[in-house]
C-alpha cells in the first residue's frame, strides 16, 4: 500500500501521542451472524457515536487509510473464527495470529498508548474467540479505557463475572450457529442437493434446492461433450469452436486487492468491481469435461456422486464415460518424447487403488507395473502381457451366447418379444400424449409471457429456465421415441448377430498379435481391473446386453425389456467387429 506523505505525518503524529487522549469507534460486522441487527454497521456507527457524545467521550477525529475514516473502524470478520498455530520464543515468550487485520492494528496502538480508549457496541463485536478475549482483557488491566455501549463492568468480582458471562454466551452464539450452518449443509448434500455455485451452464438463483438450466449455454456445452466424445477434437479445438458459438464463462469478479480488502465496510467494494464474462480456455473446457455435475450428480457426505435434486442433467452417462475414456487416451505424460506402442497402454487398472498399469519392456517381454497407493492390499502389481491377455481372451469367449441359450431366446420369440413389443408401443402413445402436454405448456408460456413477468409470477431468468426445461424434456422424449423406432425382433436379430461375430473374433484373438489383441480389447472393453489373481472389467455399452447374463440380478426375461435401449450401440459394435474381421481376415 503506498503512503502519502499527509498519510506518513498522521502515522507520525499518532505514535508520537498527539491522540493519546482520544478514543476510536470499532464496528465488526460478522459474516456468520447476518440476520442479527447489531451486525449492521451503520446501526453500530450511530449507537457507539451516541454514546460517545452522552459520556462526553472525544473521538480521534483521524482518516487513516486502510484503517479508520473520522476515527471510527469498520471490519467484516466472523469473530468466532481463530489462528490456533502458537509459537514459542524465548523468555517464556506464547503467541498467535490475529486474523483480523483491523482489529490487530487497534491492540497494537492501543498496546503502544496511542489512544486512550476503545468504543465497541458489546462484547461479541469486540471478540468471539477465547484468544481475542484474551488481548482486550489485558489491555483492560494495563489502563486502556474500553467501552462497551450496550453494557457496563464494574471493576468487581461481579463486573468480571458479568464479562465472563458475555464472553461465553457470545462463543457459545456463535458455535451454534456454526453448527446449524454445517447440519444444513450436511442434510442438503444427503438429500441430492448442491449446496455450493453451481458450474457453467446452470443458473445460480439462490436456491441450493434449485439449479435451473442456463437456456444459453446449457445447449452449447451438451455439443462440446458429443464432439469430444468422438475423440476427433482437441481441448484447444473445443475450446476456439466454443468460442465462435459466443460462449462465455460464468461472470466472475477479480480478487480484491489489499487496499480494496482494508477499505470501509459501507463502500462495499466488491459491488463496484464489474463481473468479467470470460472466453473459454483448454483448461476450463477440460474443467467442464471431467465434471460429473453435468450427469446430473452431485455428491454426498461421503464423496460419492448421486442422483441429484437440484439439477438436470444436460449429457447421458454414456456419453460423458466415454469423453472420460477420450480424455485418457490423450493424457500422455510430458517427459516422454516419443510414446511407446506398447498394447493395453491406459486400459488396465489395478482393481483396490485404481492406479493405471503401466506397460515396460524387459528382455524383449513386456511387463505391466502398478504403483500402487500406500496401504493397497492387491499383491499382484506385476504382470506380463501373456498373463493378461490370456485372462481377457477367456472373458471374450464367454460373452457369445451358449447354444441353450439361443435356442431360448429362439423359442421366446412368438410369446415374450410379442408382450414386449405391445408395452413399447404403450410406452410410445404414453410419449406422444406428454409431448402434446409439453407443447400445450410451452404455447401457454409463449403466448401469456407479458402477463406473468408483470404479475411476478415468473422472474425473467425463471421464465427462460422454464421455457428451456420444457424443451429439453421435448427433445428427451423425441430422442427416446427415435431409439424405440426399431422392432424388437430386429433388435435380438442385431445380439444374435453380434454374439456370432464376437464368437469368431474369440478364434482370431487367440492366435492374433499383441498389437492386433490390442484392438479387438478397445473395440469390447472400456476399461480392466486386476486384483490379485481376477480380473473384472467394463464393456462398451453394446456389449452390455451380453455381460449383463454374468450379474447377480440378471433376469433371464427381464432383460429383453431393456434390450431396445442398445439398440444403436448394438449396430455400432457390430460395424467395429465387421471392420477389424474383415482386416484380419476372420475365418
Amino acid at each position: 500500500m503506498k503512503i502519502t506523505a499527509d498519510q506518513e505525518k498522521l502515522q507520525q503524529d499518532i505514535l508520537s501521542g498527539k491522540y493519546r487522549d482520544y478514543y476510536l469507534e470499532y464496528g465488526r460486522k460478522s459474516s456468520d451472524d447476518t440476520d442479527n441487527q447489531k451486525n449492521s454497521i451503520s446501526y453500530q456507527k450511530s449507537e457507539n457515536t451516541r454514546f460517545a457524545l452522552r459520556e462526553g467521550l472525544p473521538i480521534a477525529s483521524i482518516t487513516v487509510t486502510g484503517f479508520c475514516t473520522d476515527g471510527i473502524i469498520s471490519e467484516r470478520h466472523s469473530g468466532f473464527k481463530e489462528n490456533v498455530k502458537l509459537t514459542f520464543g524465548a523468555n517464556n515468550m506464547v503467541q498467535y495470529r490475529v486474523d483480523r487485520p483491523k482489529f490487530y492494528q487497534l491492540v497494537q496502538l492501543l498496546n503502544k498508548g496511542c489512544f486512550k480508549g476503545v468504543i465497541f457496541l458489546c462484547w461479541d463485536r469486540a471478540s468471539r474467540n477465547k484468544g481475542d478475549d484474551t488481548i482486550i482483557r489485558k489491555l483492560m488491566k494495563a489502563g486502556i479505557d474500553v467501552r462497551f455501549t450496550l453494557a457496563n463492568y464494574d471493576k468487581t468480582s461481579s463486573g468480571e463475572l458479568h464479562m465472563d458471562v458475555d464472553g461465553m454466551f457470545a462463543a457459545h452464539h456463535s458455535r451454534v450457529t456454526s453448527e446449524k450452518v454445517k447440519l444444513t449443509f450436511r442434510e442438503s448434500r444427503d438429500n441430492g442437493l448442491w449446496t455450493n455455485r453451481a458450474p457453467v451452464g446452470y443458473l445460480n438463483i439462490g436456491s441450493m434446492g434449485e439449479k435451473p438450466l442456463d437456456p444459453v449455454r446449457a445447449p452449447i456445452i451438451k455439443q462440446l461433450f458429443e464432439k469430444a466424445a468422438t475423440g476427433e477434437w482437441s481441448l484447444v479445438d473445443l475450446a476456439r469452436w466454443a468460442t465462435e458459438q459466443g460462449f462465455t464463462m460464468q461472470p466472475m469478479r477479480r480478487r480484491r486487492t489489499e487496499d480494496e480488502i482494508l477499505a470501509e465496510e459501507e463502500d462495499d467494494v466488491r459491488l463496484k468491481i464489474a463481473a468479467i464474462e470470460r472466453v473459454p480456455t483448454d483448461n476450463s473446457i477440460h474443467k467442464i469435461l471431467v465434471n460429473r455435475f453435468y450427469t446430473g450428480r452431485v455428491p454426498n457426505n461421503d464423496g460419492e456422486w448421486v442422483p441429484s435434486n437440484s439439477h438436470e442433467a444436460i449429457v447421458p452417462d454414456e456419453v460423458f464415460n466415454t469423453v472420460q475414456e477420450q480424455l485418457r487416451k490423450k493424457n500422455k505424460g510430458i517427459h516422454y518424447i516419443e510414446v511407446l506402442d506398447h498394447p493395453l497402454r491406459r486400459i488396465a487398472y489395478c482393481g483396490d487403488c485404481s492406479r493405471v498399469y503401466t506397460p515396460y519392456e524387459q528382455k524383449g517381454i513386456i511387463y505391466y507395473g502398478s504403483r500402487c497407493k500406500e496401504g493397497c492390499t492387491n499383491t499382484n502389481k506385476s504382470i506380463n502381457f501373456d498373463y493378461i491377455a490370456g485372462k481377457v481372451g477367456e472373458l471374450i469367449h464367454s460373452l457369445s451366447f451358449t447354444k441353450e441359450e439361443l435356442a431360448d431366446i429362439d423359442a421366446r420369440a412368438n410369446t415374450d418379444i410379442a408382450l414386449l413389443e405391445t408395452k413399447r408401443f404403450n410406452q410410445l402413445e404414453a410419449g406422444e400424449r406428454r409431448k402434446k402436454k409439453i407443447r400445450e405448456d410451452l404455447a401457454y408460456l409463449n403466448a401469456n409471457r407479458l402477463t406473468l413477468l408483470r404479475s411476478g409470477v415468473y422472474t425473467p431468468e425463471l421464465l427462460a429456465a422454464e421455457d428451456a426445461k420444457l424443451n429439453l424434456e421435448l427433445e428427451l422424449l423425441k430422442n427416446e421415441e427415435d431409439a424405440s423406432d426399431v422392432s424388437m425382433r430386429e433388435t435380438v436379430k442385431e445380439i444374435v448377430k453380434l454374439s456370432e461375430l464376437l464368437e469368431n473374433v474369440a478364434v482370431v484373438y487367440d492366435l492374433a498379435k499383441p498389437q492386433e489383441k490390442d484392438r479387438i480389447i478397445r473395440i469390447i472393453f472400456s476399461e480392466l481391473t486386476l486384483s490379485g489373481n481376477t480380473l473384472q472389467y467394463k464393456v462398451k455399452k453394446g456389449f452390455e446386453p451380453l455381460a449383463a447374463r454374468f450379474t447377480p440380478t440378471y433376469d433371464p426375461i427381464g432383460w429383453l425389456s431393456e434390450l431396445l435401449n442398445y439398440g444403436e450401440s448394438v449396430a455400432i459394435s457390430i460395424k467395429e467387429l465387421s471392420t477389424y474381421a474383415d482386416l484380419v481376415g476372420t475365418p
